[in-house]
This record gives C-alpha cells, sequence and structure tokens, in this order.
C-alpha cells in the first residue's frame, strides 16, 4: 500500500470515523485511500471554515477527534479561524494539511507556504512527515496528540510524495493518557473555602458541566449555601428539567461585576478567573471583586469527577441533595418580535434531548432563562469568539447525534461567513433547523462602538456596522443550497415556523425578521 491508504488505515483502526474535507490536488492519494478503505464517512465542506467548524462540533458531541482534510497553506488558513474556536474549546481535532511534494517545494509554486509556520500558534501538536514508511507511525502520534487530556489540536503535514510512495501499513496508536487526579491539598482548600461561612461561588466549565458531574457540584452547593455558575461560554453544557441549573457569568462587564460582587471565595473547576471579553476604557480586565480568594479546585485536563466525588465526601454532600430545575416552559408568545418573545417561543418549543448551537450573538443575550425549563438538552457556545462557527458547529454535531434534533441559533452577520454549512447539511440529510435573526447589521458592534468610547459615529462608521443595501434574503441563500424555510415577522408566525422546523427530518431554515 501507499503512504496514503497506510495513513487513512491507521485513523480508521485508531476510532477516527469521520473526515470533515476540503481537498485539492495535493490531497489526491489520500482522496483515493478514503474511497479504498472502509470505515471512515467523508462529508465534503464548500469552505474550510465549514469543515474545521464541522469538526469541533463532532468532537463536542462524541469526545474523540474527527479528521479534516486541508488543501496546503491556504486551506488551513481558511480553517484557522474555527480552529482557534475549537481549541479554545478543547475539542479533539486532526488536521491532516496536503503539502508539496518533498522535491517540488524548493521551486516556490504559487501555493507553497510554511505551513508548519502557520499551524504551531494554534496546535498543540504539529509534524510534517518526512516519507512513506513514517506516515503511518505519524498519524498514531497525531491521533494520541488530539486525544490527550482535554482533548487537543493536532497537525499532520503530508507531503505528496509521501502519499503517493511505497508504505509497510498501519500503526498502532500510543497510550492515551488519562486525567491527571487533582491534589489532596487542592480539595481541602476547596472544602475550607465552602466551610468559611463566607459567599463561595463554584465557577464550572469543561468536563463538569455534564449531567454527572453538575449533579455533584449541585449537591455540594445544597449542603454548604455555596452558588453554581459557569463561564459565559461553554463548549458543552447539560441543562433542562431535570437537570441542575446553572447560571452563566454575563458577557456585559458591568453585568457580571455586579453578579459576581457579593463573593469572598471563587472555586474554579474548569474555568479560569473570569475576565472580560474585550478592555474598555475606565473599565477592570478582570471580572471578581477586590479581595475575592480564588481556589482552583481542577484544571480544564484534569479528573474534575474525581476532585468533585473528593470535594463531596469532604463537606459530606450527595448528589441527590442537588436543587432540580422544575419543568417549566413559557407560554407561547404573541405579537411583535423581540429578544424576550423569541425566547419564549424558543423555550415553549424546544424538543426532548436537543442540541443547541447557539451563536445568536446580541438577540440571543436573554434566551437562557426561558429556555432553562424546557426538557433536557444541550447547549453549545462559541468558545473562542471568532464569529462564523454556529453552522459549521451545528452541522458537526448533527453528524455526531443523527438521533437529536439540532438547533442552529445564528446572526445573520455571523452567518454569513460560513453559510456553505447549508449545503452540507443537504447532501447529508443532517436534522438542523437554524433560526436566523436577521436584524441586518453587526448589532453587536454597535453598542461596542458605543462602550469603548469612540465617540460620535458618522455615516461611514455606521455603513461598516450595516448589512443592507442590499438586504441579505437568507430564503433564497437557503434554497440555493438546497434547504426549504420560511420568514415569520411575528411571534406567532415563529411559533408555526419552529414547530414546522422541527418536524422535519432534515435541514429547514427559519429567518426571524427583527
Amino acid at each position: 500500500m501507499n503512504g496514503a491508504e497506510s495513513l487513512v488505515r491507521t485513523l480508521v483502526n485508531g476510532g477516527v470515523e469521520v473526515c470533515f474535507t476540503n481537498p485539492g490536488t495535493s490531497e489526491m492519494h489520500f482522496v483515493a485511500a478514503l474511497d479504498k478503505v472502509k470505515g471512515m464517512r467523508c462529508i465534503l465542506g464548500l469552505f474550510e471554515g465549514v469543515v474545521s467548524g464541522a469538526a469541533d462540533g463532532y468532537a463536542r458531541m462524541t469526545g474523540k477527534p474527527a479528521s479534516t482534510l486541508l488543501h496546503l497553506g491556504p486551506g488551513f488558513n481558511n480553517a484557522m479561524a474555527n480552529i482557534h474556536n475549537a481549541g479554545k474549546a478543547s475539542s479533539p481535532m486532526i488536521n491532516i494539511v496536503g503539502e508539496h511534494a518533498t522535491y517540488h517545494i524548493k521551486h516556490d509554486a504559487p501555493l507553497t507556504a510554511d505551513i508548519e509556520g502557520m499551524a504551531r500558534p494554534l496546535s498543540d501538536w504539529v509534524k510534517t512527515s518526512r516519507d512513506a514508511m513514517s506516515i503511518a507511525t505519524d498519524g498514531a502520534a497525531a491521533i494520541a496528540a488530539a486525544s490527550a487530556p482535554p482533548g487537543q489540536i493536532a497537525t499532520l503535514i503530508l507531503p505528496a510524495d509521501t502519499a503517493w510512495n511505497d508504505a509497510e501499513g498501519p500503526a498502532e496508536v500510543p497510550d492515551i493518557p488519562e486525567r491527571a487526579k487533582v491534589s489532596d491539598s487542592a480539595v481541602e482548600a476547596a472544602a475550607s473555602a465552602l466551610r468559611s461561612g463566607e459567599p463561595t461561588l463554584l465557577l464550572m466549565t469543561g468536563q463538569a458541566l455534564y449531567q454527572d458531574p453538575l449533579d455533584l457540584a449541585g449537591g455540594i452547593a445544597a449542603k454548604t449555601d455555596a452558588e453554581l455558575m459557569s463561564q459565559g461560554s461553554n463548549a458543552r453544557l447539560q441543562r433542562g428539567a431535570g437537570r441542575v441549573p446553572v447560571e452563566r457569568i454575563p458577557y456585559v462587564v458591568e453585568q457580571a461585576l455586579s453578579v459576581l460582587e457579593k463573593y469572598k471565595h471563587i472555586i474554579l473547576i474548569g474555568a479560569k478567573i473570569p475576565v472580560a471579553f474585550f478592555a474598555y476604557p475606565n473599565t477592570p480586565s478582570l471580572l471578581a471583586p477586590e479581595g475575592c480568594e480564588f481556589h482552583q479546585l481542577a484544571d480544564i485536563s484534569e479528573d474534575m469527577v474525581d476532585a468533585l466525588e473528593r470535594l463531596a465526601d469532604l463537606v459530606g454532600a450527595k448528589r441527590s441533595d442537588a436543587v432540580r430545575q422544575e419543568s417549566n416552559r413559557p407560554d407561547r408568545p404573541t405579537g411583535a418580535l423581540n429578544p424576550d418573545t423569541i425566547a419564549a417561543a424558543l423555550g415553549a418549543a424546544l424538543p426532548e434531548d436537543a442540541i443547541v448551537a447557539d451563536e445568536s450573538v446580541t438577540t440571543g443575550r436573554g434566551f437562557y432563562p426561558l429556555t432553562a425549563g424546557a426538557p433536557p438538552h444541550c447547549w453549545l457556545n462559541n468558545m473562542g469568539g471568532s464569529i462564523g462557527l454556529g453552522m459549521p458547529l451545528a452541522t458537526g454535531a448533527a453528524v455526531a447525534c443523527p438521533d437529536r434534533k439540532v438547533v442552529c441559533l445564528e446572526g445573520d452577520g455571523s452567518g454569513m461567513y460560513t453559510l456553505q454549512s447549508l449545503w452540507t447539511q443537504a447532501r447529508e440529510g443532517l436534522d438542523v433547523t437554524t433560526v436566523i435573526f436577521a436584524n441586518r447589521s453587526y448589532a453587536i458592534l454597535r453598542g461596542e462602538l458605543a462602550k469603548v468610547g469612540a465617540g460620535n459615529p458618522g455615516r461611514t462608521a455606521l455603513d461598516m456596522l450595516d448589512l443592507s443595501r442590499p438586504d441579505l434574503d437568507w430564503l433564497m441563500l437557503a434554497r440555493g443550497m438546497g434547504v426549504d424555510g420560511c420568514r415569520v415577522e411575528s411571534a406567532d408566525d415563529l411559533n408555526k415556523a419552529l414547530d414546522a422546523g422541527f418536524a422535519v427530518k432534515g435541514p429547514y431554515l427559519i429567518e426571524v425578521m427583527l
């Protein structure tokens, strides 16, 4: 077999079952190997940002890496924004990046680029295979690197001649380390803070927001009169009726400062010390009150379940102590569309076991409370802040969980970055209902312009934040990619549209006119 086939067989044998692809000439032998070797599902994206974002969504829902296939340096560059987002979410990902044949690179052909230089800032592991005989071993190392806790980005660069030259066969994946146990002193320090009698917050993200550790954290909070909260953005939060409710730190700095000002102790469980998304004049970067003491129970790569179990034992807490979210759907709204009526419509209709990929940006800041009492579901946020993730994230989640309804909440400006996701959803028959919030502007930036004190903006500045002239027509855009949908201009229409979209087994788009 050739090097490409040895690599594909290594990936399949190592549990990598999906390859999100956008290949070019240098990857043709890898493409042929994907056709020859059974066991790898290949999904085409029409833009590399769709490919990397879908791999992120797949990883969040399965806990294991997919492969991407990218064409040379420019292909990797096109994927970089959502690779950045995946890295911030600790999503395992294996990027296979084609490269010119080793002997061709010196001639500086048009697509020649420093791929390793591009990949290193975003990757936890980078390697260029030197020959066909080593590519399988390199692929096995990439699987191990991507799968290492908490989930990492591995980038394997594949020169064309290492793909087409003869190789010996697949390689075994090295042992993957388990999550490290936290120290006894970290558990004891957290227990001491909880026993202090002073206001204490358990601040969580990552693995801690899955149902079992959430039950543990909820029991600890109930036993010690502490409170639970998550970071503002999280890779995956399990919530809804019957689960332990968790509020998020608000995005707006003034609101976050107000929420956190009462705490004397903040116990970090996977989370970092809370920080503002951006710097603003005369506004603090750190969101915790002065004098607040931080205690790191576990970092994002450590075993949070074990840490919480040990902490629960020290404070005498049980899972059964936890307060649970009551089933409480809002009434179906009527009248005009606004963030509150949209939130109520979603809370009233959200299907059980849904996966929500949330990039609703400005419109969606108030969605959280009115969806809390919906049936159990998962909520996925953009962890890296680079817009254009929502629809690819939903695409990958739908590939990972074909038996679950995926709901993508998407701003119109963000959606334009990766609207090619709709084509992939149509081609693969993915069960995604996309809700586009069409305010025809980068509305969040209007607020940011005022917050940074940029003065009184004129027409030039405002035009850079405006999406009109011409207006985007999301129904035409969706239908051009094979996705049916509807446009709504009232809350009553939105109720009907959500029912229609959730009844469809496949992609559907709702354009919400604001």
